[in-house]
């Protein structure tokens, strides 16, 4: 335990912070590369739910991927639809 918290919830804060920033200021600005920067958060939170429950864990990371692509996609569709 580090200050009272699981290794697991203390690197998936760092992570989830690093994913977020990476994802807000991608290198090369394109679609393909926010896209991929999107999993890394995910699996932050996947580290940060795992120090609670495996469970809790495992529906967390199945849901934030599933939706954050989902809605990713569809802003990619309605900017090239307009474009």
């Amino acid at each position: 335990m580090i200050y009272g918290f699981e290794p697991e919830f203390i690197v998936g804060l760092f992570i989830l912070v690093a994913g977020t920033v990476a994802t807000a200021f991608p290198r090369p600005k394109n679609y393909t590369t926010r896209l991929i920067n999107l999993e890394i958060p995910g699996f932050g939170l996947l580290l940060i739910m795992l120090s609670y429950n495996e469970a809790l864990a495992l529906f967390t990371f199945g849901a934030i991927s599933v939706l954050s692509t989902f809605i990713f996609v569809r802003v990619i569709q309605k900017r090239e639809a307009t474009a």
